[in-house]
């Protein structure tokens, strides 16, 4: 079994920067990418970020390249999120996600196997 749960969400003004974290626990949890996802009513999700943990790979989609880091720390079982130059289009609930297992570092909400509950981040204009 896999957990997963988010933290760091919040309300910014437009331009600025928030860091999320997602704390992630179980036995399997080294040999899964994880990948930020973020939604808004009415959409499908969208993968923002996606690390695999053992070779460091990294995927964003054209419209966070730039802004957005996805990064880790193994020892604390945590990745992070750090978004800067926010717009109100990035306005989303944001969650962490797992992979499959042995699987690499995906965009794709059709290869998560485990989802956090999320957290919202509201970005003002």
């Amino acid at each position: 079994q896999v957990r997963l749960v988010e933290s760091g969400g919040g309300s910014v003004q437009a331009g600025g920067a928030l860091r999320l974290s997602c704390v992630a626990s179980g036995n399997t949890i080294d040999k899964r990418s994880l990948t930020w996802f973020r939604q808004t009513p009415g959409k499908e999700r969208e993968g923002v970020a996606a690390i695999n943990r053992v070779s460091g790979v990294t995927l964003y989609p054209d419209s966070v390249k730039g802004r957005f880091t996805i990064s880790q720390d193994n020892a604390k079982n945590t990745v992070y999120l750090q978004m800067n130059s926010l717009k109100p289009e990035d306005t989303a609930m944001y969650y962490c996600a797992a992979g499959l297992l042995y699987g690499g570092a995906t965009l794709s909400a059709g290869n998560v196997e485990y989802w956090g509950q999320g957290t919202q981040v509201t970005v003002s204009s």
